[in-house]
């Protein structure tokens, strides 16, 4: 029932027939659970707390449940969801017809060509193309490409299906009895290749991406069905996880990331388009399309016919073609059909192919659109071997144009596709589809397109320009380049420096000859490239521009329009109107593509404008930078309605003569009407005002993030309404604290995915609450348009109408800069400070500056604001090495001929991360300027004019990657950081980056390949010319996502956020639904629904469900994202905590490991999320009664979190909390009571008395002192534990004998834990040489052995009695009787150093043990524990 639900809930554009059918096969170790999920309540809650640290995305705040022991209870038991639960159904097989409830599904059976019949669930509005779909991907069909399809109804009518009909609009399906027939097509030139072509895909299985998720849950299923011995393997794994050394060896952790590739199943040797082809005419003439040579596995050589009805094996044997038939006749009408006839082995193996899809995940065989670009490679290379087809391929597929056919006009099918009507659901979903399919193809094409630019594969339009002012038109795309004007800067910098120092008093007239023949590179350099607008006479202009100290922002202005910030600018502006979506305004679509230090950008073509001279055809702006200025009426109306959407103002600029304009958009934006009579608006490089803190020259592009403006917006319309009451605190974080460290820890993965919920708000999220209170909505929209800006302000344009309101624009845009500065800064760095916000690595911290309306030119100013913090600082500071590096290897990339490419990019990063002194330079020894002027030289000027390349080419060639060092390297990054982020790199800063993740995400952003493998950083060059594997294009685009779905996605975050289950359910399964239909299942938006399901899932019990949805979100996440991205890490371990909630602790454990995995390649070992992570691991080795274990991931927790957020941050009351329940696991409640009451002291001072989080830890503190004082009550009786409390710590330690062991050194250290600086000086003081055994132990072990003997028990061959309550007692008695730091402290010595010194406890011995936990504990080890024992107990 579930598998056909799902299958009707997913059809549409969802790639697959069945999208959800059969992923109980895929999940199968929790689908053999799934009976049992309702008896996990136990077990699991001891796991509570780690549970809710990682899995609890959204802010639940109140239903969620405190961290507990075993067994105890639960003090503040969740009384919203839990009712809401029992109000709703629970069941796994009863959410999906809630998802379901409007698509009613109807059996209808397929009759194939072979006469076969399988069934497939339809519904009236499905398309015929969805059903073509459904049968491409069915193994009966999906070697079948080329029929008709029928539909025969009950009445013996029979109709034929169109491919763009609804069945609906055919024939009513509801009343059953009806089939559909599929019969043969003839085939054409065309369909015959796509057949070919399909065949090819079907036998191979590199289209299958396994997750590596889906690997562990089969491996850890065929495990166990192979161990006849569950324990034992569950004791191995567990070992294995816990020798990870706490992520020490992130470097050799590279090559664990890539899984190596499926064996491929091969079915046939080749098939390769005979060279036969074309048929002759009078073949053609007798239907002959295609000839194709085969070699089959047995090794018999065929040549076979495609003809319009069949395929036939010829009987051709030599360079002569015989078109007739061979002696056996064999045909088909497909060609998997004829190999199956021929070939007994390709029978079998094709099987085998079609079965090994079938047991994939349904997602991980869809292709993403756009896959990222992955930084690392298989290492060692794997061989290249021979493949026809793909040579083949690589020939015949020119770059993005389809492979026959017409160019595709972009642009009509774009604008045709805005125009689609969206006034119903079913035609805003069918306009946002197509939509998005034709932006994703422009891109794909764009990509191609621009690596033939920058390959020298397309001529350029204007080859007699000078090579910076080429353009291009490939595949009806316009291609043109942007120039690095931040790296201009920096080289004017250093130029102008050198220039000063040779020369002082130079005037302005010869600087400028100075700098026109001692630095060619100034002049042309910046205007490298120039957009179509661009006039050679600027390379004058620009010389004077630079050489004098003349504010001469306007000559600058236009070399500016083609820069990399006006590029990214444009870009967001011409999303901005696009999400505007005014009907009649249009825009072109846009694509920035960097590939090899390039920046390409790709538009489509305006209709006419090749054809004359756009001038004539502009309505509205002004092409020559303000001083002719043109304007309509009709096109103005249609700009003012997407003005107001976009919070511009409609204002008064004058041109050059003084005439008067009203606008309602930049200056220098162009409103033109195509060829095609459609109004276009181009050039939207300042859709927002320019920011008031950055006036200077050479900051014209610095612009407010759109996310600022609308949060400024928001804030001005709160401080203007009416409705004012008492505001609560910021943000509750939660009820308590489990619940409080889940949202702490997965902020950063939700702020990816809520940016625009946290940003609409700004940094006013209280204010803005109390306006939603008041039910004042609809006022704060209207407020909100009412602050509207000019975006002309703090330029260089003439602003008309009276100076009151001039001033009154630029106070406007100054409050919002100042706003920025004074508001949204700080905001952002204290819930960076408190976790709220939790960035992993450069992009996640890109993204969280973005949502908050902040651009990462402050980034300087968040480093400077979080140097408290470690982690935060680092991740400042490593993302402002990255960037201003960036900008030198893509000179390095632009300078490198295509046969140094490799040499020049292994040398930068030897620079960089290496020794590399000036051995390489030719007689460069200490001049700077040499070194300037030989980038200078030899970087753009090759670029700009031709009568330079003459002299000594290769040479600078050469000199350019070699004459860097490592030296001169960093000394321009620091400067660079300094001139662009106002930031000073330390001068360690080398030395203290974090290596592999600054290559990570250099790598990423400039998309090189380098081979995973295990680089030594300590050597002089790490990196060797083979290590260099490719290099990709980096995409910036702007294809359009469904709002719809973003929207119900918001409603429902505020459901789950207010405990309402069943709503916030079904909410994100209609946003799912409605993503699958216009994006496929593989986009981040359904990632994130996949998500949210998932924590709906598992709030409400349904833990198997929940594994359902999150390995979607898992795969979707590793395909979109990235196998090592911050989102993919949190999704492996969420599935580890869901897996966990099902008692599969071993698999859990897995999926934590890779986890950690991550996050070290991402963050690094020091972040807090790692700490969390750990505090999961502990929790799920505390389930499995391996209490040393998790006693040591606890204990590593709590360091972490001590060195990165102090001894009093929250989350290190996290740690002290998960301490205290594990000592309580071992009945150790003297300790527990103490790690609590540190709990408490931390709380009261963050939080107050009052918070119900403090409220609950002094509950906790009671319960242990209770239980405390209970045993000393007890033991002064005389009297025995209670029966449970013995039973219990009876378990731990049946379970696990070693932990007589831990007992001991928890006694010893427990009285200490009050003055733990004091124990660790004792125990450091007293180190012992040598091995020593331990005489407490011994003794304890002798006294068991005794007293069990005396009553006739079984003795363990670890000496642990079967049953042996008295000595339990007297064990736990130990602990919880407090011996005094004086009585104890030689022990405590002797016990920790023998334990230091012995084994494997390296990791804790440079480390002071954190307070409280003794140092006794950091020395517990599996494998010490054994040997011990058995020494002391033999």
């Amino acid at each position: 029932m579930v598998g056909k639900s799902n299958r009707g809930r997913n059809r549409k554009g969802s790639q697959q027939p069945a999208v959800e059918s059969s992923e109980q096969a895929v999940s199968s170790p929790q689908a053999a659970v799934e009976s049992s999920e309702q008896a996990v309540s136990s077990p699991q809650a001891a796991v509570d707390s780690s549970e809710q640290v990682v899995s609890s995305d959204a802010p639940v705040s109140g239903n969620s449940s405190t961290v507990q022991a075993n067994g105890d209870t639960i003090l503040n038991e969740s009384n919203d969801s839990s009712s809401e639960v029992k109000n709703q159904d629970t069941a796994s097989n009863q959410h999906p017809t809630k998802q379901g409830v409007d698509i009613h599904l109807y059996p209808v059976p397929v009759k194939t060509q072979g006469g076969e019949k399988l069934e497939l669930q339809l519904s009236p509005g499905d398309s015929v193309m969805d059903v073509r779909q459904f049968l491409l991907d069915a193994p009966e069909t999906c070697f079948l490409t080329c029929y008709d399809l029928s539909l025969h109804t009950k009445d013996g009518s029979v109709h034929l299906l169109e491919d763009y009909n609804e069945i609906s609009e055919v024939a009513d399906i509801t009343n059953g009895n009806c089939f559909i027939e599929m019969n043969a097509a003839l085939y054409d030139d065309r369909s015959i290749r796509a057949h070919v072509h399909r065949t090819r895909d079907l036998l191979s299985l590199s289209t299958l991406h396994s997750s590596l998720s889906t690997i562990l849950a089969l491996q850890h299923e065929t495990g166990k069905n192979a161990s006849a011995n569950l324990g034992d393997g569950m004791k191995d794994e567990v070992l294995e996880l816990s020798n990870l050394g706490f992520m020490e060896n992130v470097t050799g952790s590279l090559a664990k990331l890539l899984s190596t590739p499926s064996k491929e199943i091969k079915c046939v040797e080749s098939i390769v388009f005979s060279s036969f082809n074309s048929p002759p005419s009078y073949r053609r003439l007798s239907g002959d399309l295609i000839y194709l040579d085969v070699l089959t596995l047995e090794g018999n050589k065929y040549c076979i016919t495609g003809t319009t009805k069949a395929f036939y094996v010829n009987s051709s044997t030599g360079d002569i073609l015989d078109p007739r038939p061979n002696k056996t006749a064999l045909e088909a009408t497909s060609l998997v059909g004829l190999l199956q006839k021929i070939s007994t082995k390709f029978k079998k193996a094709f099987r085998e192919i079609l079965e090994r899809k079938a047991s994939a995940h349904p997602f991980e065989s869809v292709q993403s659109l756009l896959p990222p670009n992955s930084w690392l490679d298989l290492y060692p290379i794997p061989d290249h071997k021979r493949d026809a087809a793909r040579a083949e391929n690589s020939l015949t597929l020119t770059f993005g144009s389809e492979l026959i056919g017409m160019q595709r006009d972009w642009n009509e099918e774009l604008q045709s596709c805005r125009e689609f009507p969206h006034s119903t659901h079913q035609e805003r979903i069918l306009r946002d589809r197509a939509l998005y399919k034709v932006t994703s193809d422009f891109v794909d094409a764009a990509n191609s397109g621009a690596i033939g630019v920058i390959n020298k594969c397309i001529p350029p339009i204007n080859p007699t320009d000078p090579e910076c002012f080429h353009m291009y038109v490939h595949n009806n795309i316009f291609f043109s380049f942007a120039v690095d004007a931040d790296l201009e800067q920096l080289l004017r910098k250093q130029a102008s420096e050198v220039n000063s120092k040779v020369q002082s008093t130079a005037s302005a007239e010869n600087s400028s000859e100075k700098l026109d023949n001692d630095l060619p590179q100034s002049a042309s350099g910046v205007s490298h490239v120039e957009e179509s607008a661009a006039s050679n006479v600027e390379n004058i202009s620009s010389i004077e521009a630079l050489s004098s100290d003349l504010p001469a922002v306007a000559q600058l202005a236009e070399n500016e329009q083609a820069t990399y910030a006006s590029a990214n600018n444009d870009l967001k502006g011409t999303k901005a109107y696009q999400e505007a979506d005014v009907p009649g305004l249009y825009n072109l679509a846009m694509a920035i593509i960097d590939y090899r230090g390039h920046r390409v950008v790709a538009q489509s073509v305006l209709p006419g404008i090749l054809q004359g001279d756009k001038s004539d055809s502009l309505l509205y702006g002004s092409v020559d930078n303000g001083k002719k200025i043109c304007w309509n009426e009709d096109f103005h109306s249609k700009v003012l309605e997407a003005a107001k959407r976009l919070h511009l103002k409609e204002h008064t600029v004058l041109d050059g003569s003084g005439n008067a304009f009203k606008l309602a958009a930049p200056v220098e934006c162009k409103g033109i009407v195509g060829s095609d009579d459609r109004h276009y608006l181009l050039d939207l490089m300042r859709v927002t005002p320019r920011d008031a803190n950055y006036t200077g020259p050479g900051s014209r592009f610095c612009i407010l993030r759109p996310e600022l403006i609308s949060g400024f917006a928001h804030a001005e319309a709160a401080k203007m309404s009416k409705c004012e009451s008492p505001s609560e605190q910021e943000n509750p974080v939660s009820d308590s604290l489990n619940v409080n460290s889940a949202e702490e820890v997965v902020k950063a993965e939700e702020h990816a995915a809520s940016a625009l919920s946290d940003t609409q708000q700004g940094a006013e999220k209280v204010e803005m609450q109390n306006l939603q209170e008041c039910g004042s909505d609809s006022n704060v929209e209207d407020t909100s348009k009412g602050i509207l800006f000019n975006p002309n302000v703090y330029t260089e344009f003439k602003l008309g109408g009276n100076q009151e309101e001039i001033i009154a624009d630029e106070e406007d845009v100054r409050k919002a800069s100042v706003y920025l500065i004074d508001i949204v800064l700080p905001k952002f760095i204290q819930d960076l400070s408190t976790l709220e916000v939790s960035p992993m690595d450069g992009q996640t911290l890109t993204d969280a500056l973005h949502a908050h309306g902040i651009n990462v030119r402050y980034i300087g100013k968040v480093a400077d604001g979080t140097k408290h913090m470690p982690h935060l600082w680092d991740l400042c500071s490593n993302e402002i090495v990255v960037r201003s590096a960036k900008h030198i290897v893509k000179e390095i990339l632009r300078d490198a001929e295509d046969h140094d490419l490799a040499h020049a990019i292994s040398h930068f990063f030897n620079c960089f991360l290496g020794k590399v002194q000036a051995a390489f330079t030719k007689g460069v020894a200490n001049s700077s300027q040499s070194k300037t002027q030989k980038k200078v030289h030899s970087g753009k000027s090759t670029k700009g004019q031709a009568k330079l390349r003459n002299m000594g080419h290769a040479r600078k060639k050469e000199s350019l990657y070699l004459s860097i060092t490592s030296d001169s390297l960093w000394s321009d990054i620091q400067e660079f950081a300094k001139l662009k982020y106002q930031f000073e790199l330390p001068e360690d800063a080398k030395q203290r980056v974090n290596k592999i993740s600054v290559i990570r995400n250099l790598c990423q952003k400039v998309g090189i390949t380098i081979a995973a493998r295990k680089y030594d950083f300590d050597a002089l060059a790490p990196f060797q010319v083979s290590d260099i594997l490719n290099i990709q294009p980096v995409i910036k685009q702007s294809i359009p996502v469904c709002s719809e779905a973003k929207d119900l996605v918001e409603t429902a975050k505020v459901q789950l956020a207010e405990g309402m289950l069943g709503e916030a359910y079904t909410l994100f399964s209609e946003a799912f639904t409605i993503l699958q239909q216009v994006t496929g299942p593989m986009h981040r938006e359904v990632a994130n629904c996949c998500r949210y399901l998932a924590m709906v899932l598992y709030h409400a019990g349904d833990m198997a469900g929940a594994i359902m949805q999150q390995h979607k979100e898992l795969i979707i996440n590793e395909r979109c994202l990235g196998l090592d991205h911050p989102d993919t890490a949190h999704s492996y371990g969420n599935m580890a905590l869901f897996y966990h909630g099902l008692n599969q602790t071993e698999l859990a454990l897995r999926h934590m490991s890779r986890a950690l995995l991550l996050l070290g390649l991402s963050s690094g070992p020091d972040h807090p999320d790692v700490a969390a992570t750990f505090i999961n691991v502990a929790m799920m080795y505390q389930d499995l009664g391996k209490m040393d274990t998790a006693l040591r991931y606890l204990q590593e927790a709590l360091k972490k979190n001590e060195r990165l957020l102090g001894e009093e941050h929250i989350q290190t009351a996290v740690c002290y909390h998960a301490l205290a329940i594990a000592f309580n696991c071992m009945g150790a409640f003297k300790l527990s009571h103490q790690h609590e009451k540190k709990t408490h002291d931390i709380l009261v001072k963050q939080l107050g008395e009052d918070d119900s989080r403090t409220k609950e830890s002094q509950t906790w503190m009671k319960t242990f002192k209770m239980r405390e004082l209970q045993i000393n009550a007890q033991k002064q009786k005389g009297q025995a534990l209670n029966a449970a409390s013995a039973q219990k710590a009876m378990e731990i330690l049946k379970a696990n004998p070693d932990l007589i062991q831990a007992f001991q050194a928890a006694a010893a250290a427990g009285g200490t834990s009050n003055s733990a600086p004091p124990a660790n000086k004792s125990s450091s003081s007293g180190v012992i040489s040598g091995r020593g055994v331990d005489e407490r132990a011994a003794r304890a072990a002798a006294e068991v052995r005794k007293k069990a003997a005396a009553r006739g028990l079984l003795i363990r061959p670890h000496g642990v009695p079967v049953q042996a309550l008295p000595p339990l007692t007297q064990l736990l008695n130990i602990i919880n009787s407090g011996v005094t730091p004086d009585a104890s402290n030689s022990e405590v010595s002797a016990d920790a150093t023998n334990g230091l010194q012995d084994g494997e406890g390296d990791h804790s011995k440079g480390d002071e043990a954190p307070a409280g936990l003794g140092s006794g504990l950091a020395s517990l080890d599996t494998k010490k524990s054994k040997t011990k024992t058995k020494a002391a107990l033999s």
